[in-house]
């Protein structure tokens, strides 16, 4: 059975339609792919139009005896509901199958984040001797400063940073551009980095606008900059877990813990849901003691 018409029909509805980066549509795709792939190994031969809630739960059932976890059924459940409304919107099927497709419950996991002391630590274990040490620094400080995903950092582009203002564009998911405003140790360093070290670099045909290079002229990879603050981790001695997105949980968290109104802090990381952005409320119990110390009445 071809399903393969199906799915490509759909990356093409996600990117054209819905306006989602390749990353999504990757994600989305491969969401379908493990139907297939269920439909393949049992035996199947079912096109993707003719499948009934009974496949679509029996399908979960073999994620799960594959020992896959809540939270991978919970994303491949979403993908797939989409995959079956793209069919609806098509008029391939009459009647979504996924609409009474129940999803597993997950714990939610709260976010690792870094004091302030662990990321002085982080910053500090950079290597400033180095050509690429100011960019390094420059590229923490942007990512802690503005809270950006690690995604955002290698989309961003000298044309987007306004200084005077001290706010830079952001492209986010979905290419939704939000505006965030820059810290001024993050912009001083990142001026410093364009204007001193960058400026002598031989630039790629087509990268002259990004801001952050790699040796060769050209933006950086994603799988770079993980690479980058895990070895600074180390090196730091910080025994969590740590990723980019560690930086950009510490940025909500200490917005959080200083104040700052959810809403706001909403805007600035690009979330759609407010609910979303609940999940860095997760501060420490000797604060939310001392918060209500200070503040409830009957205390």
């Amino acid at each position: 059975m071809n399903n393969r018409p199906y799915l490509k029909g759909f990356a093409a509805y996600l990117k054209l339609e819905r306006s989602l980066a390749e990353n999504s549509i990757d994600a989305y795709a491969n969401d379908v792919e493990k139907l297939l792939q269920y439909l393949d190994v049992n035996h199947k031969e079912l096109a993707l139009t003719k499948l009934t809630l009974k496949d679509l739960r029996e399908f979960l059932i073999w994620l799960n005896e594959l020992g896959a976890q809540a939270s991978t059924q919970s994303r491949v459940i979403s993908g797939i509901k989409s995959f079956f409304n793209y069919l609806v919107l098509e008029e391939l099927i009459t009647e979504d199958p996924s609409d009474l497709l129940e999803t597993p419950k997950i714990a939610r996991k709260l976010p690792d984040t870094l004091n302030l002391q662990e990321i002085d630590a982080l910053i500090d274990a950079i290597d400033a001797s180095k050509p690429e040490g100011m960019r390094n620094k420059a590229m923490i400080e942007m990512m802690y400063g503005c809270g950006l995903r690690v995604s955002e950092l290698t989309e961003l582009r000298i044309s987007n940073i306004y200084e005077e203002s001290e706010f830079v564009k952001v492209l986010g998911k979905g290419n939704k551009e939000r505006i965030v405003p820059i810290g001024a140790t993050a912009l001083k360093l990142t001026k410093i980095y364009i204007d001193e070290v960058r400026v002598h670099s031989k630039i790629k045909k087509g990268n002259e606008d990004y801001i952050f290079l790699n040796r060769f002229g050209a933006k950086l990879s994603r799988i770079s900059i993980f690479n980058l603050i895990k070895s600074l981790a180390i090196s730091a001695g910080i025994k969590k877990t740590v990723s980019p997105h560690t930086l950009r949980h510490s940025f909500a968290t200490h917005l959080i813990e200083g104040g700052a109104d959810l809403r706001a802090i909403q805007e600035m990381l690009g979330h759609a849901s407010i609910t979303t952005t609940e999940i860095y409320t997760h501060l420490d119990r000797d604060y939310l003691k001392t918060v209500i110390t200070a503040f409830h009445p009957r205390a």
